[in-house]
């Protein structure tokens, strides 16, 4: 029972999969709030949506922080990616991916400590508001937040582009590492 919890070389196991599961969903909303509010103008929705993307953000950075750890930890039992060009690419863009979700959330909290605004999370007041902005601390995340942002959007569309590539045109059990047991595992459970 204890190594369903752990990556086994075949499939990612429950723990990461909690891990990836909990951050796609947090992304997903992060990101609805941001789009429906530039595509059609602020709202209600756009309002509830966007007013706990301070909190979801550190807890992107909190959660991608363990699954970093976790994945370290596994990192002997991991599924392998396949060899070649496209294995490199997926190497790559998986660690793109983790260092985006720890740069941007870090870069916005930098930008909070220290602006004039302070910083509550969670409706605790960690930083007071009504000091001044302290520029190196605030500029990176001016430049940086957003165009990162949208770059990791682009990229967790190709991830989810690949996924289904790997599903209806390869049809091999990448997918299923993540998302189900693996065709070669179900006749044996």
């Amino acid at each position: 029972m204890a190594h369903r919890w752990r990556d086994n070389g075949l499939r990612y196991g429950l723990v990461t999969r909690i891990f990836h599961w909990s951050i796609a969903t947090i992304l997903l909303w992060q990101f609805s709030g941001v789009v429906i509010n530039r595509l059609f103008g602020r709202s209600a929705l756009t309002d509830v949506l966007n007013s706990t993307h301070g909190e979801l953000g550190a807890i992107i950075l909190v959660l991608a922080a363990l699954r970093a750890l976790w994945g370290f930890y596994n990192l002997k039992n991991r599924p392998r990616h396949e060899n070649g060009t496209l294995g490199i690419a997926a190497r790559i863009g998986h660690m793109i991916l983790y260092l985006m979700m720890l740069f941007i959330p870090a870069v916005a909290l930098l930008r909070a400590l220290g602006s004039q605004w302070g910083l509550a999370l969670f409706g605790i007041q960690i930083v007071p508001q009504g000091g001044m902005d302290i520029g190196w601390m605030v500029a990176p995340a001016d430049i940086l937040h957003g165009v990162f942002a949208w770059t990791l959007l682009a990229m967790v569309a190709g991830h989810i582009a690949m996924a289904l590539i790997h599903r209806f045109v390869w049809k091999d059990d990448a997918i299923n590492r993540m998302a189900g047991k693996p065709r070669r595992l179900q006749a044996a459970d």
